[in-house]
């Protein structure tokens, strides 16, 4: 069973190491989507898009930027996220842990239980599903908020 390196979330140069490594040339549009991951973790393509026209600084489309985050967790430089609304999240953290989503509102939390994803691991070694190897591990916990927050 592969696990994922606990590592931090990749600078822009070594985001650009990453995509030279892949053969991709670190485009302006693909620096700006990284630039916009950094400040958002969990973003579905029109939340990036938001972001990179909040910012100014280059123009792009929700398809280019659903392109690119594709691209990228193709390469599994990110990883991808399917909420509850079947729409497409994209997660910068590609390393081992577990997400807590608010079904309600659509948003992805990280969790960081080393504890339980040992237990877990642990647990699945000792497993088998005949006909399947098990590659990875993915944990979700859906949830909704308990109580309402207060608009500001």
């Amino acid at each position: 069973m592969a696990t994922q390196s606990n590592s931090p979330v990749p600078t822009l140069d070594e985001f650009r190491t990453r995509l030279k490594r892949h053969g991709l040339k670190a485009t302006r549009q693909r620096l700006e989507v990284h630039g916009a991951m950094m400040t958002l973790g969990h973003a579905s393509a029109d939340m990036v898009t938001e972001e990179i026209q909040r910012r100014a600084t280059v123009k792009v489309t929700v398809a280019s930027v659903y392109n690119i985050l594709s691209q990228l967790a193709d390469l599994r430089i990110y990883s991808r996220r399917l909420s509850n609304n079947n729409k497409m999240y994209f997660d910068i953290n590609n390393f081992r842990h577990i997400h807590l989503y608010d079904k309600e509102n659509h948003y992805y939390r990280d969790v960081f239980d080393e504890e339980l994803m040992e237990l877990v691991q642990s647990h699945l070694k000792r497993r088998k599903f005949r006909g399947f190897t098990v590659e990875d591990i993915d944990i979700q916990l859906i949830a909704r908020p308990t109580r309402k927050s207060k608009a500001v």
